[in-house]
């Protein structure tokens, strides 16, 4: 339900995000590093900051250094929709 949905937060450490704006992270990352199955872009070489449609959120993270990992770790936490059934750590607001 889209209550849900909004009160489902990805955080990496004091970072929060919405599960939406995540899903949306993570949407754009696969794009861009299956554009092509046999040259698979490296991570490093890619930074979701470059993109038009990343969600407003996450402008803050592309100024820090360590922006590439946490939007890595990210891009993990709502793998395979861990997410939404609460098994993973990274998320809350499901309980």
């Amino acid at each position: 339900s889209e209550a849900f949905q909004l009160l489902t937060m990805c955080n990496d450490g004091d970072l929060k995000f919405s599960l939406e704006s995540v899903k949306k992270l993570k949407e754009l990352m696969d794009e861009n590093t299956h554009i092509n199955p046999r040259m698979v872009v490296s991570m490093a070489s890619y930074s979701p900051c470059d993109e038009k449609d990343l969600p407003e959120e996450f402008q803050s993270v592309c100024k820090r250094e360590d922006a590439s990992m946490i939007f890595e770790r990210l891009s993990l936490a709502v793998q395979d929709d861990l997410c939404e059934i609460c098994a993973n750590a990274a998320c809350a607001g499901c309980f």
